[in-house]
Formats: structure tokens, C-alpha cells, sequence
């Protein structure tokens, strides 16, 4: 067993799925050394725990489609691609996980399909995740090494790898909203499911293909996740009614992601899993006071359908429902810029520190404040500006 989690911990069968995928190195010899099965190594190694360091002039690259990736300081790493449809799939699904797709899937499923299964999947998904960032940074479990494996994204390669985030998060969304929607709406339950494990398993294998995890990091956080949603579904309603009736709702909601993001674990670097965990309690915190005060106040204005005898978008026509989401999103942006702009610059004049100074950005009584103002805002005008002005503009 334990030469087995050796093996799935290692660098080698992630290297080996991309070039079943036809993702290539440009030159074999590099920068660094190593598999993450050996043992801890310093921090600073090409291990997601710090800087990717490469000599200059890595190479001549082969006859290919070669590509570059430009990591931390201004390293840059060739590959080459000679299958284009796994690179674009796993290259999509890869942003499946990211912010792009948390900032409109759930607010497109608030809007337009229903907002009890919106309420479940936010609680859901900032409940997986938080537990997921913090495991990171509590077993510090290195990413994939490089060479053997190519490293297509460069931003999460200052995190450690354990677990895959993006699979947590992945299972959560797609295997809630299928459990959520399963009594409610009437399709094949088969194809619910076979939907949910597709998902789920794309994003988990682009995790591999983009060279970000190690099969044991995605492996552990598709069962991390599931565990939880085994653990979180028999609550589910007893949560629900609380967000929506407690009148503790709005300052729990508040109070406690702030606590958990300003007791975030400490690490010798800087690593951006607290801003985005930050982020995601942040947003989760601002829609669940939306949802509470929705209920309070404007259950008639604008409400969630609960049961419904076809698919969720047979009592709407596309047209109205693209008009919700590109008004909804329009408006979600323009919050996200306002408040950080605004926020930033008090915490500047407060801290004074110009807005353009990074550093200063990732100090804890910077980031904290202006990520989740930031995103609470953002989380608050989904679920309640929008939805007004959705029934304003005669959208509903």
C-alpha cells in the first residue's frame, strides 16, 4: 500500500498521462529535479511550494507546436503540443475550476433555475473549499516536479498540491446540484448522474494534464469532497431553514468567515490560498445575508420555484434568461470593480501604501479586508440588487 501511494504521490504518472495526451517537453533537461515521493525538499524547488527556477536557454525545441507558459520570476517554460483536442479540453475544463466559472454558474443557477439548489451548492462549495485551502497549508504536500511533468499554469504553482481544490471543488457543484435537482425536476436520473461524473472527471484529469497535481492530490480531493457531501446532505434543510430564518443569519454569516480568514494557517511565504480563500467565504458570506434578507423582505419579489414538473428552464424563454445573465453578470462586474477600487484605496490611505504596491496587498491587514468586502459585495448584489433590478427591468 504504501509503494502504491508512493507511485500515485510521484511525479512520473502525471508526466506519463500528458504525453498519452501529446503534451511534450521542449527539452527534457531542465531546471529542476526530484519526485515528490522522495521526501520534503527546500522550499524554493519546482514543487508548487516557491519559485520555479530555470537557467536561461532551456533548449531548441523539437518540430511541434511549441508553446510557452512564463512562471515566477520570468521563467518561462516550453512544451509542445501535437494534440490540440485533449489541450482545449483539458485547457476548458482546467477553467472549470476557477473564478470565471464560480462567478457565473452560480449566479446563472440563482437567476434562472432555482434558488434553493443555489443556496445549497454556495453553502456547499464554500464549505469544501475552505477545508480543502487549509489542508494545503497544513500537510504542505509539494506539486508535481518539473521536469519530468509540463506545467501549464503558473499561478497555483506557489501553493503546495494537497488536495486538488479543483477536484474538490468540481465534485462538489456537480454532484450537489445533480442531488439537489434530482427530486425536483423530472429527466433520467441516469443521465443526472452520468452528467456529475463527466464533469467531475474532466476537471480532475485537466488537473493532471495542466501539470498542476499528482494522481494521489486529485484522487484525495474527489474523496475529500465526496465524504463531505455524504456528511453535509442529511443537514441540508436544517441549514437552509437557518440561513433563512435565523435572525442570527446575517451577523454568523459575517462574523465567522472573517475569523477563519484572519486565523488562516501562517506559512514561511506567501502563497495565495488565504486571498482566495478569503475570496470564496468572502462571496459565499454576501450572498447568504442576501438570501436571509430576501426572505425577510422580498420573498414576493422575487422568490425561488422548489418543485417543478419539467426541466428548470421550460418556464422561461432564452431569451429572458440570457437577458438575466448577461445583465446579472454586467452588473456582478462592475460591483467587483467599484469595491475593489474603493476599498483598496482606503486601506492605501490607511496603510499608506500606493495601490499599485503588491507587496503590500498581501499583507494580512490588507488582503483580508479588501478581498472580502470585495466579494461579499459581490456575493450581496447577486442575490439582491440583481434580482431587483431583474424585476425592474420586467426580466422576471
Amino acid at each position: 500500500m504504501a509503494r502504491l501511494l508512493g507511485t500515485l504521490r510521484s511525479s512520473q504518472p502525471v508526466a506519463r498521462f500528458q504525453r498519452s495526451c501529446g503534451l511534450f517537453p521542449a527539452a527534457e533537461e531542465g531546471c529542476c529535479s526530484g519526485d515528490p515521493a522522495e521526501g520534503p525538499r527546500d522550499r524554493g524547488a519546482c514543487n508548487g511550494a516557491g519559485a520555479l527556477r530555470c537557467p536561461a536557454g532551456a533548449g531548441r525545441a523539437p518540430r511541434g507546436g511549441v508553446r510557452s507558459g512564463r512562471g515566477p520570476q520570468g521563467c518561462t517554460q516550453k512544451y509542445i503540443v501535437k494534440n490540440y483536442f485533449y489541450y482545449y479540453l483539458f485547457k476548458f475544463s482546467a477553467a472549470l475550476g476557477e473564478e470565471i466559472f464560480y462567478i457565473t454558474f452560480l449566479p446563472f443557477t440563482y437567476w434562472n433555475i432555482d434558488h434553493s439548489v443555489s443556496r445549497r451548492m454556495i453553502i456547499v462549495w464554500s464549505i469544501v473549499m475552505y477545508i480543502g485551502q487549509v489542508s494545503k497549508d497544513i500537510l504542505k504536500w509539494p506539486r508535481p516536479l518539473s521536469p519530468p511533468v509540463v506545467k501549464l499554469e503558473m499561478r497555483t504553482n506557489a501553493e503546495y498540491g494537497m488536495p486538488s481544490t479543483h477536484a474538490m471543488a468540481a465534485t462538489a457543484i456537480s454532484f450537489s446540484f445533480f442531488i439537489a435537482t434530482m427530486n425536483q425536476y423530472k429527466y433520467p436520473f441516469e443521465l443526472g448522474l452520468i452528467a456529475a461524473f463527466v464533469f467531475s472527471t474532466l476537471v480532475c484529469l485537466s488537473r493532471l494534464y495542466t501539470g498542476m497535481h499528482t494522481v494521489l492530490d486529485v484522487i484525495g480531493g474527489a474523496l475529500i469532497s465526496a465524504v463531505l457531501l455524504v456528511l453535509l446532505y442529511p443537514a441540508w434543510d436544517t441549514i437552509d431553514h437557518l440561513l433563512l430564518t435565523s435572525p442570527f443569519c446575517p451577523l454568523f454569516s459575517i462574523v465567522v468567515p472573517l475569523v477563519l480568514c484572519y486565523n488562516y494557517p501562517k506559512l514561511d511565504y506567501y502563497s495565495p490560498t488565504r486571498g482566495d480563500t478569503t475570496t470564496i467565504l468572502g462571496a459565499a458570506a454576501g450572498a447568504t445575508v442576501g438570501f436571509w434578507l430576501n426572505n425577510q423582505y422580498a420573498a414576493s419579489a422575487y422568490t425561488g420555484k422548489n418543485v417543478q414538473a419539467g426541466p428548470p428552464l421550460i418556464t422561461s424563454t432564452m431569451v429572458f434568461v440570457l437577458a438575466r445573465f448577461f445583465v446579472g453578470i454586467l452588473v456582478v462586474l462592475l460591483t467587483r470593480w467599484v469595491m475593489k477600487s474603493a476599498v483598496l484605496g482606503m486601506l492605501g490611505y490607511r496603510y499608506k501604501f500606493p495601490v499599485g504596491d503588491l507587496e503590500a496587498r498581501r499583507r494580512l491587514e490588507v488582503e483580508v479586508p479588501y478581498k472580502f468586502v470585495t466579494y461579499s459585495s459581490v456575493g450581496f448584489t447577486a442575490t439582491v440588487i440583481v434580482p431587483l433590478l431583474h424585476e425592474l427591468l420586467g426580466l422576471m
